[in-house]
């Protein structure tokens, strides 16, 4: 079974419009986390070899035995969780290197850039929804790069500059904010010819998006 649960830390919850991360003093992150912190966090691995996963933002079985990995080649207590001085140390030493949040950011303002701020939240949920289900790819940019789902990636406006409420979104939603309550799709009943996507139960209406199951 693939559907992760999302707990989430008191340390990383607060979003906001600044890019910046908290201190690395304040953070420690370990199983059950689902963040745009782990989501760094694997992508600084990946970047060292530690990591041979999709990015997904969860903190599950295999993050910790890469972070322990880590730990244990840095001379670190290897218990596979990230506290202050292992994160810091990976900060000193590995960029990110596929930059998933900048790509969730892209395919929320290329899909609902004249949606309300929750229904850019709901796109980014959708997206993170997809993730965690056995039917889609088990990463971020595979989930968004998976040929024929979103028409924003085929006509070229996912290459718009998002703006800094397609970021928020971003990071709402890789914090665990869903409005869609755990929809994996939407249409625009208003331009939509897909009687396949019509035909599916919807969950919730948000703005000009119908999100379904």
């Amino acid at each position: 079974m693939k559907k992760l649960p999302i707990v989430l830390s008191a340390a990383v919850c607060a979003v906001g419009f600044a890019s910046a991360a908290p201190s690395v003093s304040a953070m420690s992150l370990s199983t059950g986390t689902q963040s745009e912190h782990v989501l760094d966090l694997q992508e600084r691995l990946d970047a060292l070899g530690y990591f041979n996963a999709g990015v997904t933002g969860y903190y599950g079985a295999v993050t910790k035995d890469s972070v322990a990995k880590f730990q244990r080649a840095y001379g670190l207590p290897a218990d596979g969780q990230a506290d202050s001085r292992t994160i810091a140390k990976l900060k000193q030493t590995a960029a990110p290197q596929t930059d998933a949040l900048e790509q969730m950011a892209r395919i929320i303002y290329a899909e609902a850039r004249g949606e309300s701020y929750q229904g850019q939240v709901a796109i980014g949920a959708v997206v993170i929804n997809r993730v965690q289900s056995n039917s889609f790819p088990d990463s971020i940019p595979g989930v968004i790069h998976q040929r024929g789902q979103f028409s924003a990636v085929r006509d070229g406006q996912y290459a718009m500059k998002p703006n800094a409420s397609a970021y928020q979104a971003a990071r709402a939603a890789l914090n665990g904010s869903d409005p869609t309550s755990g929809a994996l799709f939407y249409y625009n009943p208003d331009i939509a010819t897909s009687a396949w996507s019509k035909a599916r139960p919807a969950k919730t209406v948000i703005g000009n998006h119908v999100f379904t199951h």
